[in-house]
């Protein structure tokens, strides 16, 4: 993981911009800065904090000041996708300098501050938030300024059942080199090997580290075990395979990783609630929603 360096722009209060996947600023960092991003084409795996998920075209989520965050695509080798993400960061000093002289502003407080833990949004607050982020992106002065003071509003104004916080509000915050270099390595380790041969003592090889250092630095880093985000993202990828392909449920396993179809039912039932024949079956509409795959001791509300 990394610790991203926004570049400040002295005539302009936020930092807006599309950009590929992949692409040199993709990747698991973290960076002092909100950001409001929205994913426009492409499925794959969203991390954020001690959370994985799901993502697909319309995928709108507010993160925090330094919440370690990703959103890695499903693609072919060599495949890109060309503006896969529309991004829009501010700082938190020039947000409330903006509300010393903008009292207006205050009524966004409580959403900034719920942000430390990741909001994603939905339904009529995520497709109103796309077009506005869109249109932020593709303006610019006074005009995109209003269309992130909207999008503030919109997001601060959201019904309780049109936004998640993701990531457990106690999660540790990796502030030292080790877990950095820990929870980087194990993290590109799994993406690039997702489907095949995974094994501990190959990530803590690349994170140059002991088998019991490296599990405890990645734990710091990530909020979980590194069997644990093995497996969270597999089921993960073997729910969109079910989702979007016609591969039987036992090539669906072998494609996630798993050899053993005892093995993957047990686990797709641990995560989905649901065995994967039976949630094959089920209408979209029956369909636990992608925010199932977090951590079980998720943090409560207030």
């Amino acid at each position: 993981m990394r610790r991203e360096y926004i570049p400040h722009h002295p005539q302009a209060s936020a930092r807006v911009l599309t950009h590929d996947f992949p692409s040199e600023i993709c990747g698991w960092g973290f960076h002092p800065e909100y950001e409001i991003h929205l994913i426009t084409k492409t499925r794959g795996s969203f991390i954020a904090g001690d959370h994985i998920g799901t993502f697909a075209p319309g995928h709108v989520s507010l993160i925090g000041p330094n919440l370690p965050h990703d959103w890695v695509s499903d693609l072919a080798e060599g495949q890109v996708a060309v503006d896969r993400d529309a991004v829009i960061q501010f700082s938190d000093e020039w947000i409330h300098a903006a509300m010393e002289h903008l009292p207006e502003l205050a009524e966004v407080t409580e959403v900034l501050q719920r942000s430390t833990r990741g909001i994603v949004f939905s339904g009529a607050t995520a497709w109103r938030a796309a077009e506005t982020i869109l249109a932020c992106v593709h303006s610019q002065g006074v005009e995109q300024l209003g269309h992130l003071f909207k999008l503030l509003a919109l997001f601060a104004h959201a019904p309780p059942e049109e936004y998640d916080l993701v990531a457990s509000e106690w999660m540790g915050r990796p502030t030292d080199a080790a877990s950095r270099d820990a929870g980087e390595a194990g993290l590109s380790y799994i993406f690039d090997n997702l489907t095949g041969d995974i094994r501990l003592s190959t990530a803590a090889r690349l994170a140059y580290m002991s088998e019991p250092t490296f599990s405890k630095y990645f734990k710091t880093a990530t909020g979980m075990t590194f069997s644990s985000m093995v497996k969270k993202l597999r089921i993960a990828y073997a729910r969109r395979l079910l989702d979007t392909t016609e591969h039987s449920v036992a090539q669906v396993a072998e494609m996630s990783g798993y050899h053993n179809m005892a093995n993957f039912n047990r686990q797709f039932l641990a995560e989905v609630g649901t065995t994967p024949s039976a949630y094959r079956r089920l209408e979209s509409d029956q369909k636990p929603p992608p925010e199932v795959f977090s951590l079980g001791r998720r943090a409560p509300s207030h």
